[in-house]
């Protein structure tokens, strides 16, 4: 069988790092995405209006696809990168500042994608947290991530990072009221679980057919009082009582792991 062949690196017109030293912050209205999953998703997402990328010859090598001729790209050193983003940023060589995405609505993100699964934050404040949930969404075929805006961070390098891609094609829905989007699943026939460590049904006892959005509140506090009102049904995992918790991404990706292997 002959071997797929590899497509030719993302090139674009080349120029020098002006000065060689950056903040580490982007422009205002501007995010700086790094690494090459989380740069690679973002180029070749049609939404994202993008601005410069810095790169190292090897980060460019890297890349999979084609850039327009005249993408500005500023080549420079590894040294001259680590000063772009975070302290111990693991860039790869690979630094893009764009704009970020578009607001997006609830209601169109689940017409979009009829019968799938929306997982919804209450104040899980945590970028590496909120990218880990988006890079399972993406694996387990979820609708959308929901948060409430004033407590969730900011779309940034470490979300993105995190979620190793999933930034670009998972819908990240950010509301004013978590409450009253959770009345607007129901009105849109979602069951909503609540995820609980001291709930008395596990989550396979608790879920029924049809469209279901699992309801993860922040590490310690879990979910607060309101929300959990909110939700349906609350459940559990059926974890050990060797340990108390599981982190909430990875409690997140086994409770969608669950919902994409139900019968029925």
């Amino acid at each position: 069988m002959a071997k797929p062949e590899r497509k030719k690196p993302l090139r674009g017109r080349a120029g020098r790092m002006k000065g060689g030293r950056g903040s580490g912050r982007a422009s205002t209205g501007q995010v700086r995405l790094w690494g090459r999953h989380a740069v690679e998703a973002a180029l070749l997402n049609p939404e994202r209006k993008h601005r410069k990328l810095w790169a190292t010859r090897e980060g460019i090598e890297s890349l999979d696809g084609e850039l327009p001729p005249d993408f500005p790209i500023e080549y420079a050193d590894t040294g001259d990168l680590d000063r772009l983003v975070a302290r111990d940023a693991p860039h790869q060589g690979l630094v893009l500042e764009c704009a970020a995405l578009e607001e997006r609505d609830l209601i169109e993100a689940i017409q979009a994608a009829p019968g799938r699964p929306v997982v919804v934050l209450d104040q899980v404040t945590d970028p590496h947290n909120v990218g880990a949930i988006l890079r399972s969404a993406a694996a387990f075929d979820a609708a959308a991530i929901v948060t409430q805006d004033r407590h969730s961070p900011p779309e940034s390098g470490v979300v993105a990072k995190s979620a190793s891609g999933a930034l670009e094609s998972v819908p990240w829905v950010r509301v004013v009221n978590l409450a009253r989007a959770l009345d607007d699943l129901t009105a849109h026939g979602f069951w909503r679980i609540g995820m609980a460590g001291e709930a008395e049904m596990t989550l396979a006892q608790a879920m029924p057919t049809g469209p279901i959005a699992i309801v993860m509140g922040a590490e310690g506090a879990g979910l607060r009082h309101n929300i959990a009102g909110h939700c349906d049904a609350l459940a559990k995992l059926p974890i050990s009582d060797r340990i108390e918790s599981l982190n909430v991404s990875n409690a997140a990706a086994i409770a969608l792991y669950a919902l994409a292997t139900r019968e029925g």
